[in-house]
């Protein structure tokens, strides 16, 4: 799950509402946030691996990878407040504080807490307006979504590494739902770490009998060829019938606009033409 660190600057008042929002602020994942709600000109640094909005990576220096940080280079920027993500990142922003530097680490795991993250993102930086409307209209679409689901749902199975083998993780599977799938490792989603999300048996996924296939692999390109040649795999409808397809972890394996835009997006096109071809 490629999910970065951000760098803001404009120091944050201790009340909730702030009065002066942050004004530089190194990034390690929140910078499609703040560029959504119009406020990139906060964003003093981002992580390396930083694809999305493509003008981040030509305009803003990378200080830091997913679990690694350039501590002196994110000193030097003077932040006001770094950003980041999940526990993975917790011995940098330890660090970090130790250094005399605010930092503001979220965990959103799920459809809802993403939304919260958005709202509380926008109250940082003096948008809560922008935020507000931005989830409103996400809220309408996941709606407007859920009351066009037609049936049978496609059993998914969804892929987030290979090897070994990893299912996805809740905010994917409940985004597999709004678009009209069944994910077929539910009581996996729930587990917040991949290391807990390993399916130790490849042919439990085959048993499972899938129509459709997704994979997301962390960074690198997914090989279809690689799940066609699986052995016990060659009667699995989503095998048997070609219905194995890649979405980008840059647009569903981040925990924020993206995967409510383009993941869910591209996830209820595949499910339609299933559909389509299924008829």
């Amino acid at each position: 799950m490629p999910y970065h660190f951000t760098v803001l600057k404009r120091q944050l008042p201790v009340n909730a509402k702030p009065i002066a929002p942050p004004h530089r602020l190194p990034d390690r994942g929140n910078h499609r946030d703040a560029y959504l709600l119009g406020e990139q000109q906060r964003i003093v640094g981002i992580s390396g691996f930083t694809v999305r909005p493509p003008e981040a990576r030509r305009e803003k220096p990378k200080v830091s990878a997913f679990t690694s940080a350039k501590i002196e280079r994110i000193i030097k920027l003077e932040p006001d407040l770094v950003l980041g993500f999940s526990d993975l990142q917790a011995d940098i922003a330890a660090e970090l504080i130790r250094q005399g530097i605010n930092v503001h680490v979220f965990n959103q795991r799920s459809v809802d807490e993403i939304l919260r993250m958005i709202v509380l993102l926008g109250a940082m930086v003096g948008r809560e307006r922008e935020a507000a409307a931005w989830v409103e209209s996400i809220e309408l679409k996941i709606e407007r979504l859920r009351a066009s689901v037609a049936t049978p749902r496609p059993r998914i199975y969804f892929e987030e590494w290979y090897d070994p083998i990893i299912s996805g993780i809740r905010w994917v599977a409940e985004l597999i739902e709004i678009a009209g799938g069944e994910d077929c490792f539910p009581e996996l989603s729930r587990e917040p770490l991949g290391k807990h999300r390993i399916v130790a048996d490849p042919l439990e996924v085959a048993r499972r009998n899938p129509d459709i296939v997704i994979g997301s692999w962390c960074g690198r390109k997914f090989r279809p060829e690689h799940v066609y040649q699986r052995a016990g795999w060659e009667e699995v409808p989503a095998v048997r019938e070609r219905q194995v397809f890649e979405i980008k972890s840059a647009a569903i394996l981040q925990p924020g606009p993206a995967a409510l835009t383009d993941g869910l997006d591209q996830l209820r096109a595949i499910i339609d033409n299933w559909r389509l071809d299924a008829t």
